[in-house]
This record gives structure tokens, C-alpha cells and sequence, in this order.
């Protein structure tokens, strides 16, 4: 795809993935994240070409300017949208699938000092929401959904959705038959279980002072308003 085309698709998927966006004007002077990517477009370039200095010094100046931090080696396919982006950073080893979209906050970070892969590996369709922390060479699918906040560490199949603390896969989505499989939770189950007991425990204490008052002869609300 051509440089000009390219940029185009940026602008589009703006209008496309941000019911914000009222016209070109605004996402080519007020978007920093299209500001973020147009940077990196250049950094990167020079960064292939083994340009020394020069393209760290772009990316800082894109880190100054936009408040997002994106490495030169960063790997970026097409259609890439960065929704507000303050506070967005992206490894060097970092590889970006097409038709990606980050929230702020957002870290794809890497846990090794050696000079090997070791920032995570983005699929085509992902979603990760704001704050969210995928961290290490970890690989995810096609078509994931990570939820604000999530730290992800370990690898994510294609068309799943994760959220949590560590993340946990807690839906697939089926894309042949457009149907959405709900995985167990066991965080969520146990604090269903917690609710409901505690509803149990409060109907049977409110049956226990209402006994107690008709053995006595005093009536709930005379016991209520006394209180």
C-alpha cells in the first residue's frame, strides 16, 4: 500500500472506530494519536535503514508532543487507531497486526533485558481497552477483546475476550456461526455465591426479629421506630 493510501486509511478509521470525530481537519490536527503514528512512520523507516540517533530523537519528539512513546522497531500493520492515547507505550519488539485499536494507557511492555523478542504480538481486530498491560513476547489471536485494566501475561487464542487481573479468557466467540460462548469465571461465580448467601442471611435475620417481636407483642415498625 502506498504511503498516501496508507494515511488515508488512518483518517478513515478514525471517523470509523471515534463517533467523536466531526471532520478531517480535526483527526489531521487534533488526534494524537494520528500524530503518534505519522511519527513513527518516519522513525521507523529510518530505523530500518540503521540511521543512528535520528530516529529515537523523532520518537521522543513524538513522546513530547502526543504523550504516547512508541519504539522505532515497533512493528505497525494498516489501519491502526490510538484512541486518546495519553500514556500509550509500545515496546521495540512490538509487532501490530492491521485494523488494531488502543486505548489510553495502554502498555505493550516487555519483561527481558537481552536483546531477543520480547514485547508482545498483536493479531488482526484487536481491541485492548484503557490501562490494560500485555506484557512479554506473548501472542494475541485475531479478533481478541482485552478489558481496561487487564495484565495479560500468557497467550490469547484468536476471537476471545479477556479482562482481569491476571487476565483470564472469560468468552470465544465462534466467527462461523456468529456465536458467542461464555467460558466459567470462577472469580465472578464465587462472588454470585457471596451475594446470595448474603441475601439468605438477611431474610432469615429479618424473619428472626420479626418472630421475635410477635412472640413479644411489639409489632416490627414499633420496633423499627423505637430503634
Amino acid at each position: 500500500m502506498s504511503l498516501w493510501r496508507s494515511i488515508r486509511r488512518d483518517i478513515r478509521v478514525a471517523f470509523e472506530r471515534d463517533p467523536a470525530a466531526r471532520n478531517i481537519f480535526e483527526i489531521v490536527l487534533a488526534y494524537p494519536g494520528f500524530h503518534a503514528r505519522q511519527f513513527h512512520r518516519l522513525a521507523h523507516a529510518l530505523y530500518r535503514w540503521r540511521m543512528p540517533l535520528l530516529p529515537r530523537l523523532i520518537s521522543h519528539l513524538s513522546r513530547f508532543l502526543t504523550g504516547i512513546e512508541i519504539h522505532p522497531g515497533a512493528e505497525i500493520g494498516e489501519g491502526f487507531f490510538i484512541d486518546h492515547g495519553m500514556g500509550v507505550v509500545i515496546g521495540e519488539t512490538a509487532e501490530i497486526g492491521d485494523d488494531v485499536t488502543l486505548y489510553q494507557g495502554v502498555t505493550l511492555g516487555g519483561t527481558s533485558q537481552q536483546k531477543i523478542k520480547r514485547h508482545p504480538t498483536l493479531g488482526n481486530n484487536v481491541v485492548v481497552g484503557a490501562g490494560a498491560r500485555l506484557i512479554g513476547a506473548i501472542t494475541i489471536g485475531d479478533n481478541v477483546k482485552i478489558g481496561a485494566g487487564s495484565v495479560v501475561v500468557t497467550a490469547v487464542p484468536s476471537n476471545a475476550t479477556v479482562v482481569g487481573v491476571p487476565g483470564h479468557i472469560v468468552a470465544v466467540r465462534h466467527p462461523d456461526a456468529d456465536i458467542l460462548e461464555r467460558l466459567p469465571d470462577p472469580e465472578w461465580d464465587y462472588m454470585e455465591s457471596l451475594q446470595r448467601r448474603l441475601e439468605e442471611l438477611e431474610a432469615r435475620l429479618a424473619a428472626l426479629e420479626q418472630a421475635l417481636g410477635e412472640q413479644r407483642g411489639i409489632s416490627p415498625l414499633t420496633t423499627q421506630g423505637r430503634g
